[in-house]
């Protein structure tokens, strides 16, 4: 999506050659008009399935797993990662690696939002190592549901991410795909 890719190298920042910090637009400020625009982008990609609900991880996936929902006319489900007295306590879990934040932690959606005759479309904003996305698999395959694939924003395509997930027969469609990031710049797919 040149849009997409026009506004990371217009303000993301590559620290290292690992991190891409899109806070500005992507997942601290959040610019609504190009949610918009993903969120139609994920709807003509996948026009041609039948979703019936998006999963997505609290918290940077929310906001445009609701965007893009508006497009689906389809509810909005995410997997919490904390626990709260006010979780239902009939969940489906799975064991989750943050690569950002260097921590194990346990995901957890309540068994009465997903069921076994839903459609679910995983959507996030970043793929690096797949860890979010077969968490959120493992979940929809604990419901007995169909997953019908995974959207990314920004996968990065140097790592074994999408590698991961297409293992496991699952479908994977990313907007914009960092080649390399080196010092401080980075390349498209």
């Amino acid at each position: 999506m040149k849009l997409l890719e026009d506004r990371i190298i217009k303000d993301g920042k590559v620290i290292g050659n690992k991190i891409l910090k899109v806070d500005s637009f992507l997942n601290h400020q959040i610019d609504v008009e190009l949610f918009n625009e993903m969120g139609k982008e994920f709807k003509e990609i996948f026009k041609n399935d039948t979703i019936t609900k998006i999963l997505t991880i609290e918290s940077s996936g929310i906001a445009l797993a609701c965007i893009a929902a508006q497009y689906f006319k389809v509810p909005v489900v995410f997997a919490k990662k904390h626990e709260a007295t006010n979780l239902d306590q009939d969940t489906y879990e799975s064991a989750v690696y943050s690569f950002t934040k260097d921590k194990h932690y346990k995901i957890r959606v309540a068994k009465s939002y997903i069921s076994k005759s839903d459609k679910i479309l995983i959507i996030d904003d970043f793929l690096a190592n797949g860890n979010a996305a077969t968490g959120l698999a493992d979940i929809v395959s604990q419901a007995e549901a169909k997953l019908v694939g995974v959207g990314i924003v920004i996968e990065k395509g140097f790592q074994n991410g999408r590698r991961v997930l297409e293992e496991k027969g699952i479908r994977v469609e990313s907007l914009a795909i960092v080649d390399s990031m080196n010092e401080g710049q980075l390349k498209f797919k």
